[in-house]
């Protein structure tokens, strides 16, 4: 998977259709989710993009503290459902911790899990802290990686 990584404005037409497709493919069609995921907020956000053979099947999208929570944060962690069993989701955010010490130094990392990923995220580095919460009907914890 060749990993990039960029503003919104440097997305091309079909990248951000791409990523747009897939995130729709997973987060509503197969979750079963209806939610406003173009919320305006993919114009603060850096876009961290997995391809492989030019196709979009991995992504991420990171805000700089003050943007999305009071910490640096990670949000939309999406592979596409036929590239999971490669490991993208792990290459995806390790290049998402890559870009966000490049870039944020030194600043802890804030996301919203989805609770079946708990250990996903954890294995990573993060820890949970908080109540279980619904968002979009999907229990989730906020997590933390100092």
């Amino acid at each position: 998977m060749q990993v990039s990584v960029k503003t919104f404005d440097e997305l091309s037409t079909d990248e951000l259709y791409q990523i747009l497709r897939l995130r729709s493919e997973v987060f509503v069609v197969e979750q079963d989710c209806v939610y406003q995921d173009v919320d305006n907020k993919d114009q603060k956000a850096l876009h961290v993009i997995g391809s492989k053979d030019g196709d979009v099947v991995a992504y991420t999208r990171i805000f700089k503290p003050g943007d999305y929570f009071k910490n640096t944060s990670i949000g939309r962690v999406v592979v596409s459902q036929d590239q999971r069993k490669y490991g993208l989701g792990k290459e995806i955010m390790q290049a998402s911790l890559t870009a966000i010490d490049q870039r944020f130094p030194n600043q802890p990392i804030e996301i919203s899990a989805q609770c079946y990923l708990l250990k996903f995220y954890t294995d990573l580095g993060f820890n949970a802290f908080g109540e279980e919460y619904l968002e979009d009907g999907i229990p989730h914890r906020r997590m933390l990686k100092e």
